[in-house]
């Protein structure tokens, strides 16, 4: 297997000098202190868990002889999924938003685990099935818009409408460039089946940070406004420095019931 990448792991965030461990834990927090005075952050704390709960959450993310994460299968069609056995999330998003590359950074402390990043967008045409151990599935689900494949409709809305052990589905969102029309139909569906949901904004370590200020406030102002299912605080992740893949990995876990709700408060 591959070596896990530096900053993979906690252990090697916390040996970082305190503010530049709260920029890769918390990403968020290190843009309060650029908004204009008065602004409600509180949106940008609802999720904050202590050391306690992250250190757990990246253990079911680490693979072992007793705690396996594998590749499980591919579907096209609803018929073809593994069985509904365990808490579930998915995550989907424009073709090339970087999805894969976050699967891969979420799963970098398991390296045997083969996710396929590819050069081209538009690449995943099939729901990807993960196993986490006996605790839950990860779903790379195939992406919309350029070059996405004809029955991507079909195949996900069949998808959101029927997998009842679907806990969460995480929206990523590109850093640089904020929502485009092909996110708002994705959240116009979510919206309407009633399913709960996550935006994640990706590739945020090659936005400025006046852009990726402006884009936050913009998409939280819009979670506020005009959705009724998206959870209120934004995450924002880069799959190359890591920045927000150990809160994300910990919110996975919170969601899925794999941590003690006081930890997760």
């Amino acid at each position: 297997g591959r070596a896990s990448p530096p900053l993979a792991a906690l252990s090697q965030v916390l040996r970082l000098e305190p503010s530049r461990r709260t920029a890769i834990v918390f990403p968020l927090q290190k843009l309060e202190r650029y908004l204009a005075p008065g602004t409600d952050t509180a949106r940008f704390r609802l999720f904050q868990p202590g050391l306690a709960a992250l250190q757990r959450a990246e253990a079911l993310f680490r693979s072992d002889r007793g705690h396996p994460i594998d590749y499980v299968s591919s579907a096209v069609r609803m018929d073809h999924v593994p069985p509904p056995a365990l808490p579930e999330v998915c995550f989907i998003g424009r073709s090339n938003v970087g999805k894969s590359s976050l699967i891969r950074a979420l799963f970098s402390l398991a390296p045997e685990v083969e996710v396929r990043v590819s050069k081209t967008p538009g690449h995943t045409k099939k729901m990807n099935f993960f196993k986490v151990g006996k605790y839950f599935t990860l779903v790379d689900m195939p992406g919309y818009g350029y070059r996405a494949p004809q029955d991507f409709v079909e195949m996900v809305e069949a998808y959101l409408q029927e997998r009842h052990n679907l806990k969460r589905t995480f929206l990523l969102v590109d850093g640089v460039v904020g929502l485009q029309k092909t996110d708002h139909i994705a959240v116009e569906m979510l919206e309407e089946f009633g399913i709960p949901y996550v935006m994640v904004l990706t590739k945020i370590d090659r936005a400025s940070r006046g852009v990726l200020l402006k884009k936050v406030l913009e998409i939280q102002e819009f979670v506020k406004e005009s959705t009724q299912g998206c959870f209120p605080q934004l995450f924002l992740v880069s799959s190359v420095e890591f920045s927000g893949v150990h809160l994300l990995r910990c919110f996975v876990a919170h969601v899925t019931g794999n941590l003690p709700t006081v930890e997760a408060s």
